[in-house]
């Protein structure tokens, strides 16, 4: 009841203020002729008290009086005739007009108010919210807690790490940004805080992998190299670059050195496909697999053909020198060349599984030149695995 009452005298009051002034009457406007008759009253009067002081003769007075008279009989006619002209006329519907207004405004509202609103909803001051348990707390209210309470205790290092993940998946980057740097500041650096970091900067750009936040996500690598999503974010900003070559060299080299069972190897896997496919033409390298396998002249054969037959020709050499070296075991050349040819197809697994045959038939010599082509190649690290 409470707040009916009150809502009530609030419109009619905020109605009243808007509408009264309707209602008041319009005053006639006072015409030039209505001063002119004052002007002529204040000579007749001052024209008196001159002829009692004797400042001017009594025959001057007369002749003065006269024509001051008749000007001021002239300007009291046409002030008359003015005043019958703009007299304003009294008009029963603009009052009519004016009270239905007022009256249908609070009702109007009131009636939508009650099909809409919700007037019996107890009142939430936000000190009340931000005091309830946190079970019982909407997000926003958790979040416009945590802020008050960083308004207070803006060296709460702990604050800022748990509310800037939260900013970033609201949708807030550059939120999310201030409260990492800050995390940062408080709480010391480390690998975790500078991949939110990056990726809070990258969100702020719309995703594009800017200078600046590549250097976050390079610093990430550096304080954990075995976390493969600062590489992920780098390739990404590699990609936005046109700079292919080094994305593909990178993706690459994770597909050797992850377990085979990482969930993201099939999405690698085909973002290297195209990538190479983008870089070579929409087929292999001829001039890369010129280095590593086959001879000139197969090249050359090679070159005129479709991208899918020289794909399915070079395919073929490979496997062919394969087979050769279950016959020559022992060549060095064969070995490297047939392991170059695997990671030039994107076929890292069939690439390490070619390094541990040869190991096993090749001289120890032999099987540390080949670990050295291993190394340059990305490979060393998943044969130390192995």
């Amino acid at each position: 009841m409470i707040f009916w009452i009150s809502a009530a005298l609030l419109t009619v009051g905020a109605t009243l203020l808007v509408l009264l002034p309707l209602t008041r009457r319009v005053k006639a406007p006072v015409s030039d002729n209505q001063y002119d008759v004052e002007v002529y009253r204040d000579q007749l009067r001052e024209l008196d008290a001159d002829e009692q002081r004797g400042l001017i003769d009594s025959v001057s007075g007369e002749q003065a009086r006269a024509e001051i008279g008749r000007r001021l009989l002239k300007s009291a006619k046409a002030a008359q005739a003015d005043a019958t002209i703009v007299r304003p006329q009294k008009s029963a519907t603009r009052e009519w007009l004016t009270l239905a207004t007022v009256l249908a405004i609070p009702l109007i509202s009131w009636g939508i108010y009650t099909k809409l609103g919700s007037p019996d909803l107890p009142a939430q001051p936000l000190a009340e919210r931000l005091a309830k348990p946190a079970d019982q707390s909407t997000p926003a209210e958790l979040i416009a807690r945590a802020e008050a309470h960083l308004m207070l205790n803006p060296d709460d290092g702990q604050g800022w790490e748990v509310l800037a993940p939260i900013y970033l998946r609201l949708g807030r980057p550059a939120d999310a940004v201030t409260a990492y740097q800050n995390a940062i500041r408080l709480n010391g650096d480390s690998a975790a805080r500078q991949l939110g970091l990056g990726e809070a900067m990258a969100a702020a750009a719309n995703g594009k992998i800017t200078p600046e936040a590549e250097a976050v996500f390079r610093h990430a690598l550096e304080l954990d190299p075995k976390d493969m999503r600062p590489q992920f974010y780098i390739i990404d900003g590699w990609m936005q670059q046109g700079r292919l070559a080094e994305a593909r060299d990178l993706i690459r080299k994770l597909l050797v050195e992850a377990p085979a069972d990482v969930p993201w190897r099939d999405q690698a896997q085909a973002a290297l496909t195209r990538l190479d496919q983008e870089i070579a033409g929409d087929a292999p390298d001829v001039s890369d697999v010129e280095k590593t396998g086959p001879d000139a002249s197969q090249v050359e054969a090679a070159a005129g053909m479709s991208g899918q037959d020289r794909a399915e020709m070079i395919e073929g050499m490979v496997a062919s020198l394969a087979e050769k070296l279950k016959q020559s075991p022992d060549d060095i050349e064969g070995w490297e060349r047939l392991v170059r040819s695997y990671v030039v197809l994107n076929r890292p697994n069939d690439a390490i599984e070619a390094l541990d045959r040869a190991k096993k038939v090749l001289s120890a010599d032999k099987a540390a030149k080949l670990d050295a082509v291993a190394e340059d190649l990305g490979l060393a690290v998943e044969l130390e695995k192995d």
